[in-house]
C-alpha cells in the first residue's frame, strides 16, 4: 500500500472501471458526479446498502473509491487546487481534503458519508457544482432533481403486518 495520495489516485481510476460495468460514465466532469448520486439512489435504501446491491460487499472500499473520484474530479476542474492528506491519521480515508485557490476547503469523504445518510438532500452533484461554479463555465443541470424519480428504489420486503 502506498501513500494516501497514491491510493486516492489509484482508487479513483478503479471506481471509473467498476462503474462502467454497470453503465455509469465517470469522466472527471462535474456533471459526472450526478452518476454517483444515481448509483447511490439505486443501491441504498434508507441510508443502508440494498441487499445484493453493489454496496452489499466491500462497502468501505467502495465508499473510499467514490470519495477519491470526487476529490480527483474537483482537483481536475479547479486549477491550483490541492489534495491534503495525513498518512498518520487513522481515519485519513475520510478526513482527506481539497484546498481551492480561494482558500476554501472541502472534505469529499465526509460528504459521501453525509450523502449516504441523508440522501439526495446532500447530493454529490450539487456539492461539486457549488464548489466549482466560479471556476467552470457550466450551468447547473436541473435534471439532477429528477434522479429520485428515475430510480425504483423499493426494497423487496414483506410489509411488517404480513405474517405468511
Amino acid at each position: 500500500m502506498g501513500t494516501l495520495k497514491e491510493d486516492i489516485r489509484k482508487q479513483s481510476d478503479w471506481i471509473i472501471k467498476a462503474f462502467e460495468v454497470d453503465g455509469y460514465k465517470l469522466d472527471f466532469s462535474i456533471a459526472s458526479l450526478m452518476e454517483i448520486d444515481l448509483f447511490f439512489e439505486k443501491n441504498l435504501v434508507d441510508g443502508r446498502p440494498k441487499r445484493r446491491g453493489r454496496l452489499s460487499k466491500n462497502y468501505g472500499g467502495i465508499i473510499f473509491s467514490i470519495s477519491s473520484y470526487v476529490a480527483e474530479t474537483l482537483i481536475k476542474n479547479v486549477s491550483g487546487s490541492k489534495l491534503i492528506t495525513d498518512d498518520k491519521d487513522p481515519h485519513g480515508e475520510i478526513n482527506f481534503s481539497i484546498e481551492f485557490p480561494n482558500g476554501m476547503v472541502c472534505w469529499p469523504g465526509q460528504r459521501i458519508i453525509k450523502r449516504i445518510q441523508n440522501g439526495l438532500e446532500d447530493g454529490v452533484y450539487p456539492y461539486g457544482y457549488e464548489l466549482t461554479k466560479e471556476y467552470i463555465p457550466e450551468k447547473f443541470d436541473d435534471s439532477f432533481w429528477n434522479i429520485g424519480k428515475k430510480t425504483n428504489n423499493v426494497e423487496s420486503v414483506k410489509p411488517w403486518w404480513k405474517f405468511w
